[in-house]
């Protein structure tokens, strides 16, 4: 059976929610990500874009590049307070789909031809966010994710675009490598290194000797030039989520230990999500006391995956819980609401120093075990089983 694959992408959505919140931002260059140049650019608007700017570079850089841009800190309660109200649109009005980012949907319309036209289902979808929202979305349809993906890059800003069956590879050819995904700046730099600088003369080397180039994403890599994509669309749940609790050998009321153990299991948990590309919009806390009253408290936030997002609130949470000052059993916490995607890092609080300590710490986590590093505070003392 044909597939029929919708990528949807809110255009620029930190700039377009914050030109919602503050008009008088239109028309004019914005980078969202903080008010120093320490900071780094969580996304800008096209008219920054035109002078050089993307996302994930330094602030100091896209300041020099766009002097009369406009910094915005940022605000992660409105984003996310956008990004649910879309989820909910699209989870009222279509039959599968997945959520991979914040901002970033992928739906499968498949099977749905005999009775709908599944590009107009699509078109009437965006018009309805639009109208509910008043943000700009673009997207594509095509028979896969990879040539969905890359044609709502084509149908930007705004706008939208149907990939017919049998016109993928045709598609594909005359963009650059660089709109292929997977295709990062090293993977990039060796292709160009090469000669080869359109999806065209990709498309016609052998697949073996893209992979000999390449080594391990090479087949990967190739199939998706070729417009080749089988990789389901993974149903997006609320209810999936990751835990951790700790039960103590022996009742404490120790509050510095308990929450320099919060720490290393916050760290665990973070690690986990960044790990397997997900992020978090909901942290629960729980105690149990010594006279097993169990307690709970829990507490919706914007999608992060870093450790210190999360442990503020951890300890809050864990704060108000804490109020019996009596000796605890037991202690755990639980990161729910989960989707996946690439948006890991929180950019607009951090510092490019802090992002690249973040992934320092993640590689060595992954080559000798996530027990091998953590925070100086973090402390596993408590006896637990």
């Amino acid at each position: 059976m044909q597939r029929n694959i919708v990528h949807i992408d809110l255009d620029s959505f930190f700039v377009s929610v914050e030109r919602l919140l503050h008009p008088q931002l239109l028309g004019k260059p914005v980078l969202v990500g903080g008010t120093s140049d320490r900071g780094v650019v969580a996304s800008c608007s096209y008219e920054a874009r035109a002078f050089g700017v993307h996302s994930a570079m330094p602030m100091r850089m896209a300041r020099q590049l766009c002097p009369e841009a406009i910094l915005v800190k940022g605000d992660h309660e409105q984003y996310s307070k956008y990004s649910n109200i879309i989820t909910e649109i699209i989870n009222g009005d279509v039959p599968l789909y997945e959520k991979t980012s914040i901002d970033e949907f992928y739906i499968d319309y498949t099977g749905m031809d005999r009775f709908f036209g599944c590009y107009k289902m699509a078109s009437e979808l965006r018009q309805k966010i639009m109208r509910e929202t008043n943000l700009p979305i673009s997207f594509a349809m095509s028979s896969n994710k990879t040539v969905s993906k890359v044609g709502t890059g084509e149908a930007k800003p705004n706008g939208q675009k149907e990939i017919a069956y049998g016109t993928e590879k045709n598609f594909l050819a005359p963009l650059s490598i660089r709109k292929i995904p997977m295709v990062g700046d090293k993977t990039y730099q060796l292709l160009r290194g090469m000669g080869i600088q359109k999806i065209a003369t990709l498309q016609e080397m052998p697949c073996e000797l893209v992979q000999q180039v390449l080594g391990d994403n090479g087949s990967s890599i190739w199939r998706k030039a070729n417009g080749i994509d089988n990789s389901p669309i993974v149903p997006y749940s609320e209810r999936k989520s990751i835990s951790t609790e700790r039960t103590f050998d022996k009742d404490t009321i120790d509050v510095k230990a308990l929450k320099s153990l919060l720490i290393g299991m916050a760290e665990k948990l973070g690690f986990q999500l960044r790990d397997e590309g997900k992020l978090t919009s909901c942290v629960t806390v729980k105690i149990r006391y010594s006279d097993f009253n169990t307690y709970t408290m829990q507490s919706r936030i914007p999608y992060t995956s870093l450790d210190h997002v999360l442990l503020e609130k951890i300890n809050a949470l864990f704060d108000k819980l804490y109020q019996k000052r009596m000796l605890i059993r037991l202690i755990a916490i639980r990161l729910s609401h989960l989707v996946y995607g690439g948006y890991q890092y929180n950019l607009f609080e951090d510092t490019e120093e802090k992002i690249k300590l973040y992934q320092a710490m993640d590689g060595i986590k992954k080559r000798f075990g996530k027990e091998f590093l953590g925070s100086a505070n973090a402390s596993h003392r408590l006896i637990t089983n």
